[in-house]
């Protein structure tokens, strides 16, 4: 498997362009899975779930149609976007499976950091509980969200993938209702107090990645 890290700032639509070309190639057997690790310039992307609504100042930054599952999200820089290219015909054809893997890889990342991930039934991605914040109305914790999860598939082949937010401008997005989900804000690594770099999450993503995806009876 390769993995491709980009400096800088990776245009949407030459990101999308690559995507395509791999996932051809990988069905086609002619080139190996892939996990690119990247970041945009501010834009916001809608998945097939996204509703116009969602979409508050449209204006903002450049609007996307994804093509993935979900809703409205946004990247920026500061935000670490993992593009996963593998293939499931030899990893196991079950999507949920799939996105429980997933969600416990950026979870087994963020232990690296002693950030504790959960997920939440109902609510897409995964979130940290603030106990640095007051409780919520009802007397629950604040839960903020950490990290968005959003999938497509061909042929058995994934792509799009996760987006942790290592230290991007929490401000930006304000501009949609993120995930569809308004009772709920967004945090940072840095946010948390944590002098994170992007060097260190595209480290710990590395070393959890083998740990979430293991080998498998398909692949043998």
């Amino acid at each position: 498997m390769e993995w491709k890290i980009t400096d800088g700032l990776t245009d949407y639509t030459e990101a999308v362009a690559f995507m395509e070309a791999r996932v051809a190639a990988i069905a086609a057997g002619e080139a190996d899975e892939c996990v690119w690790l990247l970041e945009h310039p501010p834009l916001y992307t809608a998945g097939t779930s996204a509703r116009s609504e969602d979409l508050t100042d449209p204006d903002r930054f450049p609007v996307y149609e994804a093509k993935r599952g979900g809703e409205y999200t946004y990247h920026g820089p500061g935000q670490r976007v993992a593009y996963v290219m593998l293939d499931l015909n030899k990893r196991g054809k079950d999507v949920r499976e799939f996105v429980k893997k997933l969600e416990n890889w950026v979870i087994a990342a963020l232990a690296e950091f002693n950030v504790k991930g959960e997920i939440r039934q109902g609510r897409v991605g995964v979130w940290v509980q603030r106990d640095d914040k007051p409780l919520t109305v009802t007397g629950q914790p604040t839960e903020d969200k950490i990290a968005a999860i959003g999938l497509r598939l061909r042929k058995w082949i994934s792509f799009h993938g996760i987006s942790i937010n290592v230290e991007p401008d929490l401000e930006h997005f304000s501009g949609i209702v993120p995930c569809g989900i308004s009772d709920y804000g967004v945090t940072s690594l840095v946010d948390l107090g944590l002098p994170v770099t992007m060097a260190d999450v595209d480290a710990a993503l590395q070393k959890t990645f083998a740990g979430c995806f293991r080998m498998t009876d398909a692949q043998t």
